[in-house]
């Protein structure tokens, strides 16, 4: 799969800069989630779920609508709706739910969005700014990009977001009830949800949390939120043909070996893609380019069929100077016009375009340090009138530069959710030492078990652990 940043930003910059015109519609916003994230590859699980989302339309106002779900393939936590009826929930979310009946409460709040007209009436402030910061976010893997564009979103949804949250609330009690669910589990989903953003502070407070993953589903309710707990009383007197249990055997059934974390084995190569093994480093070039590698000079050059253009890198030992520095006083290239400094997959880079002169057209030249090495990239066409197209090319190419994990060297599995039954010597701690987990990931064993931030689990009790 190819993750194209520039193709979210800019598209992100569209939606963000003209709210008066209206947003993406939910076709172009699902056909980016698909390019971008991916669908998460579990039949069997996605039938379950779409099944729920079916049920849960059939007792809302718009029953006999369509509407379209799917499971991003992603580990962040996160659950939204868009125009045209399209609902989506991310992978990394069913690991912190319990039992059926709180995914329902889950799947009933985003059908709620779009049943009380909360995208329709505010497109770009609920279904674009909100999700393309998040978009932006996971495909640059800048936090900061993720933090300015929520800011954004949380400015213009200030004023009405937290009486949509709970009119989506009151809808999803209403439907649970209807369907026979206790509206009380949307509750306890709350709680964990709390749960989850109270260790992440706890764990920042200490200098040692991972990037925060938790993105605002519930995230306008306070913890014994008077009015949100009005509306689920008020459900509980609404009359259901049948009464459901929780349904915690059959979701720990659907969710026996759900990927935890983020999907190493859905990692594809493609053709455009160079991969350097011995070095540890990969790029991809533009579709449809084809590669070659020169044995003798290290360099390995990429073009199109017709010739028009062509790409080079060739990795040469680093100094200690800047990459600005090295090129200028190591290498002794030419002032560069428009240099800036890049940091693909968060590396020191730098590039400009080195001005053509005696009847040659410019070249892109970038720089990107990575341990002992500094790679050269080099751009060139042949006709200046073909440099600017060419050169946005060249620019998304450089940008995909990036060191293979240890992950990809070893062809590591991914981690997976499985449920053990407690004994009397079950606790947190000693799972966690069995599981060679580190003290972040112990308290998350227990938020996931309904065990934060005390308590240990009974003999008897299913518990939930994610393991390689």
């Amino acid at each position: 799969m190819r993750y194209s940043g520039w193709k979210a930003l800019a598209i992100g910059t569209l939606l963000l800069s003209t709210p008066a015109f209206g947003g993406p519609s939910g076709g172009e916003i699902h056909a980016e989630a698909m390019a971008s994230i991916g669908a998460y590859d579990d039949p069997e699980l996605v039938a379950y779920l779409e099944g729920l989302v079916n049920e849960i339309v059939s007792v809302s106002e718009m029953a006999g609508k369509e509407f379209t779900f799917t499971l991003l393939d992603s580990g962040d936590i996160n659950a939204f709706a868009t125009a045209d009826n399209y609902v989506y929930m991310n992978r990394g979310l069913l690991n912190y739910v319990s039992n059926e009946a709180q995914v329902v409460s889950i799947l009933a709040h985003e059908v709620g969005h779009i049943t009380q007209k909360h995208v329709s009436l505010m497109p770009v402030a609920a279904g674009g700014a909100r999700f393309l910061s998040w978009l932006v976010g996971a495909l640059s893997g800048s936090q900061e990009a993720y933090e300015a564009g929520t800011a954004y979103a949380n400015s213009l949804l200030k004023g009405h977001g937290r009486d949509n949250e709970l009119q989506a609330d009151e809808a999803a009690a209403r439907y649970m009830a209807k369907l026979g669910y206790d509206p009380d589990q949307l509750l306890e989903m709350l709680g964990t949800m709390k749960d989850i953003e109270n260790m992440q502070k706890e764990f920042a407070a200490q200098g040692g949390a991972p990037r925060r993953s938790y993105h605002g589903i519930f995230a306008s309710h306070p913890r014994n939120d008077m009015r949100l707990r009005s509306a689920v009383s008020k459900a509980q007197t609404i009359e259901s043909p049948a009464t459901r249990d929780a349904g915690a055997a059959r979701y720990r059934e659907m969710t026996e070996g759900l990927v935890w974390g983020e999907n190493f084995k859905e990692k594809e190569s493609t053709p455009e893609r160079y991969s350097d093994m011995a070095l540890r480093v990969q790029f991809d070039f533009p579709d449809g380019w084809t590669h070659s590698k020169d044995k003798q000079t290290g360099t390995v050059s990429g073009e199109p069929e017709g010739g028009e253009a062509r790409l080079g890198m060739k990795p040469i030992p680093r100094t200690a100077q800047t990459p600005e520095e090295y090129l200028y006083n190591y290498l002794d290239i030419s002032q560069l016009r428009d240099g800036r400094e890049i940091t693909p997959s968060r590396l020191k880079g730098f590039t400009g375009i080195l001005p053509g002169h005696g009847g040659n057209p410019d070249q892109r030249i970038a720089v990107v340090y990575y341990k002992l090495n500094a790679y050269l990239f080099t751009g060139e066409v042949p006709r200046q009138d073909d440099f600017s197209e060419f050169d946005e090319k060249f620019l998304e190419s450089i940008d995909t530069f990036r060191p293979i994990s240890n992950r990809q060297i070893e062809g590591q599995k991914p981690k997976t959710i499985h449920y053990v039954k407690a004994t009397g010597a079950t606790t947190f701690e000693a799972l966690g030492e069995h599981l060679k987990l580190n003290p972040f990931e112990v308290q998350t064993l227990r938020v996931i078990n309904g065990y934060y931030p005390t308590g240990e689990p009974q003999p008897g009790e299913w518990i939930r652990i994610f393991r390689q």
